[in-house]
């Protein structure tokens, strides 16, 4: 049992030893709206989701081999071994003569799924796709998967660490398209949604053999 002590010097907090139901009502009423800034959901963290009507287990398969990110991503393509350890390299054709470096950090128990990323180089992988899946099941009641995918706004995001690895002078960063990743990351949710939707309902291997495997 918390002791009443620990808590008492902390400022702000709201518990039903200080705030009555009508009162915790009414905070959350006035916390809610019909419509939200754009920046205010999706400024400093981009999270999405979605169900997915293929297995779990399949659904995990599928994501914690990195191969298949050619497939579902927009614009990730030709990964190949880095000469390091679990580190692979491919080209993002977002943006001309680019190179993204990843390394696959998956967890069966979980079922989650990171993906440690940068532009340029593979030293620090500070752009971090965090993906988990989750049985339709037990949290909407229906079969299927529920995936996850959450980005947050490293400081990189805003400022290129290592402008000497740029390839041309005018090339964007990848920060510049901050604003956009809910919207980008939807499309490419789609996809992955699509692919695994369309080879579990027919029967077809979930699965696709890797021109480079990218995974632990």
């Amino acid at each position: 049992m918390t002791e009443r002590s620990t808590l008492a010097d902390i400022p702000g907090l709201v518990r039903v030893e200080n705030t009555s139901p009508q009162q915790l009502a009414a905070l959350c009423a006035e916390m809610t709206s019909e419509t939200y800034p754009h920046q205010e959901v999706y400024g400093q963290y981009c999270t999405i989701h979605a169900h997915v009507d293929c297995p779990p287990e399949a659904t995990y398969d599928y994501l914690r081999r990195g191969h298949h990110l050619e497939e579902w991503t927009c614009s990730l393509r030709g990964f190949e071994p880095a000469g390091t350890p679990d580190l692979w390299v491919g080209h993002d054709r977002l943006e001309q003569d680019t190179r993204i470096y990843c390394r696959v950090d998956a967890h069966p128990g979980a079922m989650t799924v990171d993906y440690h990323c940068a532009w340029d180089q593979g030293d620090e992988l500070w752009m971090i796709y965090l993906m988990r899946v989750l049985p339709a099941t037990t949290v909407l009641g229906r079969p299927g998967s529920l995936i996850t995918w959450t980005n947050c706004r490293h400081p990189h995001y805003r400022s290129n660490p290592r402008p000497d690895l740029t390839p041309h002078p005018d090339r964007r960063w990848v920060g510049d398209y901050w604003d956009l990743f809910y919207a980008g990351h939807t499309v490419e949710m789609r996809n992955l949604k699509a692919i695994l939707e369309h080879r579990h309902r027919n029967g077809l291997p979930i699965n696709s053999s890797p021109a480079a495997q990218v995974a632990r």
